[in-house]
């Protein structure tokens, strides 16, 4: 099978090392010095749905791997779809549950998915909305309606703050007109679930293995919300019966609402959940990998990650997914200043150091080469993973991995998968 993978972080960087297990031949757009050892990165930019569709031609994909959320939203599925040839990944339509936050909360109500209290508001509706706010128990969730990379959601307990951040939301001062629109939610409390699920148009999808993240930069879930600073997997509290739960209460609804729509939703769906003393409730959708969980997932999956991808994409999911029964832990290395202004341009030291270490693998997540060095060049720059027999045992391989590799300024959170 030929493949044409698209993005440049720690994401694709480990869905390029589950692919390249099995697959005869692998194009990455753009990449990133990491990919670049498994694949033949090409300097194409993965949200010009014409031009990734021509690469794909060129290259003469029989997939294409849609890694970031971003091409999804700008119908890269629709153009290469529309040349014949199978993504791994939804249409711009089924795309909106990200690109709309909105959108997706409207799905969630028509589907009767449980989620928290919420409410919707343009730049029109600033007094509708500190009205809302003024309903709520007092844990406050502020989020943009578009894409901002993982920046756009507050989380807190001051309404002050709270208030300020729909002023600067809906004047778009604060993410432009990302969130001229916003959502306000009703803050939930229990341990956070993310779901992985593979999709091939029908309700009939196939959960993978759960995972959890930490969205917080500092330990113990202190100062601001990132992209993502390390996940592990398996959960402890997400056995079996959580996962029944989800599929059978938000997976399975959700999917039958998108197609009652005219919408086959062919990919990954990520559902980001709260564990909720009155049961799992949704945060989120994400239409791709979760990045951070990604790098945890797909590290443990025995089955082949090429066949279920092309499977998905093809519209006819069969074969068995399977996991290894290891534990896997991520722990992401973030440069100085992340996430508000992260410094890039540090060479990077240490790197065959930590690699060398037993069932650890370094994935690439904001990096470039320049000579025969390696530099920072993104907020978050590394994802040092590690496999185990247990979490406990892959924790410490992590972190003896991350304790190897050095840059100035690199900071990072000590607690992760501290206490499954």
């Amino acid at each position: 099978m030929r493949v044409l993978l698209l993005g440049s972080g720690g994401r694709e960087h480990a869905l390029a090392w589950g692919l390249r297990k099995s697959v005869d031949e692998l194009w990455c757009a753009p990449g990133n010095p990491g990919l670049a050892d498994l694949a033949t990165c090409v300097p194409a930019d993965p949200a010009d749905a014409d031009a990734v569709a021509q690469l794909a031609d060129d290259v003469r994909a029989d997939l294409v791997v849609i890694g970031p959320e971003a091409p999804l939203v700008a119908g890269v599925a629709d153009a290469v779809t529309a040349r014949g040839r199978l993504a791994f990944g939804p249409t711009a339509a089924g795309a909106r549950l990200e690109g709309s936050k909105a959108w997706m909360k409207e799905v969630l109500s028509s589907a009767g998915v449980p989620t928290a209290r919420h409410g919707a508001f343009t730049a029109a509706e600033e007094a509708a909305a500190l009205a809302f706010l003024d309903t709520l128990p007092g844990l406050y969730v502020i989020k943009t309606d578009g894409l901002t990379a993982g920046k756009g959601v507050l989380v807190t307990e001051s309404p002050v703050e709270a208030r300020d951040a729909v002023r600067s939301y809906l004047s778009g001062e604060a993410f432009g007109d990302a969130g001229r629109t916003i959502v306000i939610e009703e803050g939930l409390t229990g341990p956070e679930l993310s779901l992985l699920v593979l999709c091939d148009g029908t309700p009939d999808a196939r959960p993978l293995a759960p995972a959890q993240d930490f969205k917080r930069i500092g330990a113990g879930d202190t100062g601001s919300n990132t992209g993502g600073m390390g996940a592990y997997s398996p959960v402890p509290v997400a056995g079996p019966a959580v996962i029944d739960e989800v599929m059978v209460k938000a997976v399975e609804p959700t999917l039958s609402a998108l197609v009652a729509r005219g919408i086959e939703y062919r990919g990954v769906l990520y559902a980001g959940l709260m564990l909720t003393p009155d049961g799992p409730k949704v945060l989120e959708y994400n239409v791709r990998f979760g990045d951070p969980e990604c790098q945890v997932v797909v590290p443990r999956l025995a089955s082949d990650l090429a066949t279920h991808c092309r499977e998905a994409a093809a519209g006819r999911l069969r074969s068995e997914v399977r996991f290894v029964p290891d534990a896997c832990v991520t722990v992401v290395l973030a440069a100085e200043g992340y996430p508000s202004s992260p410094r890039t341009g540090d060479r990077i030291e240490g790197l065959a150091d930590a690699s060398a270490i037993d069932d650890v693998i370094v994935f690439h997540a904001g990096t470039r080469r320049e000579g025969n060095r390696i530099l920072t060049a993104g907020g978050r720059v590394l994802d040092v993973t590690a496999i185990g027999p247990t979490v406990a045992a892959a924790r410490a391989r992590a972190y003896e991995a991350v304790e190897r590799i050095t840059w100035p300024g690199r900071q990072y959170r000590d607690d992760i998968a501290s206490s499954p």
